[in-house]
């Protein structure tokens, strides 16, 4: 498998199950309907250490622009690579939403709520103040890109080497993006992935949902901006605390 296909195939997995289990919890007339943040929460951390078994071996399972972006600046990724791996997470990011949206067609067409379909597909705050909602996602993904620099010790790579959450292992990395979504996630639903909710969103926007909303596209440049931002700031204080 080229490491396109598996960031790619490894994204899609990735949020056909993390956004599957919004849509479970969220929409009307499911098994697991209003089952909470809790089940939210671990849904995600599964799906995650599903796309990352993937692509692991492959591509370092990135499955994250936020990542790649991290890696390029330390200098153990190619930037020559950094758009091919940004389009694969995109393009994964919308298969996968446009699966869960067939999946769960009947119960998004009885779900007469449209914040409550847009929620199945992208991220938003809960109380609305751009600042913070702002440093919710930067704070977020500065969690996961420090504690996977210090897990993977990525100073011992270079540019030919996949590493990424792969690198890292499936297990530990599905509990550390497990923790983020309990401690810090309530605020913002913790995108901490531009593709995450980017390409969900656009899928939010073609399909033809009844009931639908706007796609919030005023509030989808926090979720895309802080997740880069966390990045930056993680690389920069990993390197003021002496790695090589």
């Amino acid at each position: 498998m080229t490491a396109f296909a598996a960031e790619l195939i490894g994204t899609m997995f990735l949020i056909l199950l993390g956004n599957g289990v919004v849509a479970n919890v969220v929409l009307k007339g499911t098994k697991g309907n209003n089952s909470g943040w809790i089940v939210i929460t671990t849904g995600w951390a599964l799906a995650v250490f599903t796309g990352v078994v993937i692509a692991g071996p492959y591509s370092g399972a990135h499955l994250n622009p936020a990542v790649t972006l991290a890696l390029a600046l330390a200098g153990k990724f190619s930037w020559a690579l950094v758009g091919e791996f940004f389009l694969a997470q995109l393009l994964g990011a919308m298969l996968g939403a446009f699966l869960v949206w067939v999946l769960y067609k009947p119960h998004f067409d009885s779900t007469e709520e449209p914040l409550s379909q847009l929620a199945v597909f992208s991220t938003g705050p809960a109380i609305k103040h751009p600042v913070s909602n702002l440093g919710s996602e930067v704070l977020g993904t500065f969690v996961l890109i420090f504690v996977i620099f210090y897990f993977t010790n990525p100073e011992m790579g270079d540019e030919k080497t996949p590493i990424g959450m792969g690198s890292l292992g499936a297990i530990p990395v599905a509990f550390l993006v497990w923790g983020i979504g309990l401690s810090l996630g309530g605020t913002t639903g913790y995108a901490i992935n531009p593709a995450r909710d980017l390409g969900p969103r656009i899928i939010h926007t073609l399909m033809p949902i009844r009931n639908k909303c706007h796609s919030d596209w005023a509030y989808a440049w926090i979720p895309v901006a802080g997740p880069f931002v966390g990045a930056g700031v993680a690389v920069l204080l990993y390197f003021a605390l002496g790695a090589q």
